[in-house]
């Protein structure tokens, strides 16, 4: 084996023992999410102002608002794809900022607007993306649990919307995340299809997952969340118990 191959595998090793090490000692009473004081502007005007969210393990948490109101800026930062101005981020008590190396290989990400290769098959993006990480989740058993089995030698190009966005779910979980962020998971979706996409997130907490997603729809933080935060301008507003309907009324 030559002498980079063997450095590869050391680093890989050392890398995967370090996320072993994390994950024993990272308290039970510890928070999956811990964001503080998190504030993020693009050209000078604000898009995420002075933010503080406490998720727990195993829980589906919500960020609800309106229509530019900070949401995609919010979990993109706290992601780690944006870079905030100020704020702390500890993700799986792990810090953002000095463990991204580590936390990819332990989050899933679907983004608000995902963009395939349409000259791709299904299965073979999905194959592509699963080399990317050392923890695999089975591919077959993905298209199994996101309705696609029928599609794993179709074009993505040829793919609809519904099916698109269980693609984009998929590829979240190529690599078992134990935390998964969602950016509007059913944002332009016919009713029938964004129910099957719920179906999916309910299989992902069942699997003792954590989910953080944003959305628009009262309805649907109700339908998927155990606790929802409300965003207006930046700002957190509200806390509350999903199931509340006086705040989330005003959302839909």
């Amino acid at each position: 084996m030559g002498g980079l191959a063997s450095l590869f595998l050391t680093k890989l090793v050392t890398g995967r023992l370090k996320i072993i090490s994390s994950v024993i000692s990272v308290a039970k009473n510890s928070w999956a999410l811990k964001v503080k004081g998190l504030s993020k502007s693009h050209n000078g005007t604000v898009a995420v102002a002075g933010v503080e969210l406490e998720v727990e393990y195993g829980e589906v948490f919500g960020i609800v608002g309106r229509k530019s109101t900070g949401k995609t800026t919010l979990i993109e930062t706290i992601e780690g794809l944006q870079v905030p101005d100020q704020g702390e981020i500890s993700i799986l008590g792990l810090d953002l900022f000095s463990n991204s190396h580590l936390l990819r290989e332990r989050i899933g990400v679907q983004l608000q607007k995902p963009s395939f290769c349409g000259n791709l098959k299904v299965i073979e993006l999905l194959r592509q993306f699963r080399r990317y990480y050392v923890k695999k989740a089975d591919t077959e058993a993905l298209l199994e649990d996101t309705g696609l089995s029928e599609k794993r030698d179709v074009y993505i190009k040829h793919l609809l919307g519904g099916q698109l966005q269980r693609l984009a779910l998929a590829l979240a979980l190529i690599n078992d995340p134990e935390i998964v962020f969602l950016d509007e998971p059913t944002s332009g979706l016919n009713s029938s299809a964004a129910i099957q996409v719920w179906q999916i997130i309910d299989k992902i907490k069942s699997e003792g997952k954590t989910v953080i997603l944003t959305t628009k729809s009262g309805q649907e933080a109700e339908r998927l969340c155990d606790r929802v935060c409300i965003l207006n301008a930046g700002r957190i507003n509200e806390y509350s118990m999903a199931g509340d309907n006086r705040l989330l009324e005003s959302n839909d």
